[in-house]
């Protein structure tokens, strides 16, 4: 409400007993009256507070009320205050033309008649409660158009961010169905032409050495699925918090050493060669599998990416932590996909056809930050890249 808005008004009088007076006059509940003697005194208030009104008697000693009103009127703070001029003097002085000259609103001559005096003073802190309510009202709708406006800017965030999940939930069911579908692939098929030499009573077809091929082929179908499922149910475990970590006391080197051994036939698939190097031994307290699941990611992606090119692994310790390094000489890494790899559904190049969910290095650097370590990548395209573990021993 209007009334609520507190209005303070300036009377400025040489004479103590002309302040007194007045302000008798003016006040109310409503209003804080401020008093001064001088022009100088006047204006040191001027600078502390916003009035609504000041009423000056134009005759006073040094600073009279009209220079005051003049210095009041070439100041940014108090050139809209509406001013009053008070004066003894008789009309004849013309006095009021000056006043207005100098930029009152009104010109009172004593004595003062009661009634216009509380009736000037009123239409005056009516007018002034209600700029201060407009610009109350101006600066709530600003307020308001700002808040609308960082609202806006949240939902199109959000909006952006419901988009892209809609586009990655698209893109991984399609990555899913493809690379599920390829190992099914073949496990029908090898069903199928089974199922038509046993039709045929074809016995030739299931000599010992075709038979160890054909499970040889069917395992490795079925631990493509296995991968493919244990991973997702990896970023299931690692979205609701309960990826578990199981650690005991291991010797990473030999873990390397071994899974090099395991990863034989894939490197030799690969047409590719590894070399390793590593300190005798790198001992430390981890989650022996969830490490070797690590390395195997980053092997795994090596020979992907390595274009046939010898790949350098290395376990060492520096610094007071166990490293691995994994490097290849292949296709490299732009600097704009170093920024994303690390991401669910993300593989390393969209010009390249790769297999895999896009999962492992997401699933790889959560099990590294588990062990409050860390995982890094430098690379240039075209330059091979470099994957280095680091974990506290």
């Amino acid at each position: 409400m209007l009334s609520e808005i507190q209005a303070k008004l300036l009377i400025v009088d040489d004479l103590p007993e002309n302040l007194l007076a007045l302000e008798a006059l003016i006040k109310r509940e409503d209003r804080a009256v401020f008093k001064a003697l001088s022009a100088d005194e006047a204006l040191s208030l001027l600078l502390q507070h916003e009035f609504a009104l000041a009423i000056l008697d134009v005759q006073m000693p040094g600073m009279n009320g009209f220079e005051l009103a003049e210095l009041m009127r070439s100041t940014e703070k108090t050139k809209s205050i509406p001013i009053v001029f008070v004066s003894a003097a008789g009309r004849e002085l013309n006095y009021a033309f000056k006043g207005y000259e100098s930029g009152a609103v009104d010109f009172l001559h004593k004595p003062l008649d009661i009634h216009a005096v509380k009736s000037k003073v009123n239409v005056f802190v009516d007018l002034y409660r209600q700029r201060k309510a407009m610009k109350q009202q101006v600066e709530a709708l600003e307020q308001s158009r700002q808040e609308q406006e960082a609202l806006l800017k949240q939902l199109q965030a959000t909006q952006n961010e419901l988009e892209h999940a809609v586009r990655m939930r698209d893109d991984f069911m399609s990555i899913v169905s493809h690379e599920v579908r390829t190992p099914l692939n073949g496990l029908i098929l090898e069903t199928q032409l089974r199922k038509l030499h046993l039709a045929k009573d074809n016995t030739n077809a299931f000599t010992l050495d075709k038979l160890r091929a054909m499970v040889d082929r069917d395992e490795r179908q079925i631990q493509s699925l296995i991968r493919l499922i244990e991973d997702m149910l990896d970023v299931s475990r690692i979205r609701t918090g309960k990826l578990s970590i199981r650690p005991s006391t291991f010797d990473l080197a030999q873990l390397v050493r071994n899974l090099l051994e395991n990863f034989a036939a894939q490197i030799s698939a690969a047409e590719s060669t590894v070399s390793f190097s590593a300190d005798e031994p790198v001992l430390g307290i981890w989650d022996e599998f969830r490490i070797e699941q690590v390395v195997a990611n980053l092997l795994t992606n090596a020979l992907r990416y390595g274009a046939r090119k010898p790949i350098e692994v290395r376990v060492y310790v520096e610094a007071g932590h166990a490293r691995v390094d994994v490097l290849d000489h292949g296709i490299g890494i732009s600097a704009e996909n170093q920024k994303r790899i690390f991401q669910q559904f993300e593989r390393v190049s969209a010009s390249h056809v790769v297999a895999g969910l896009g999962l492992g290095l997401f699933i790889s650097e959560q099990i590294v930050a588990a062990h409050a370590g860390s995982i890094s990548v430098e690379s240039q395209e075209g330059e091979g890249s470099l994957f280095r573990i680091c974990l506290p021993l």
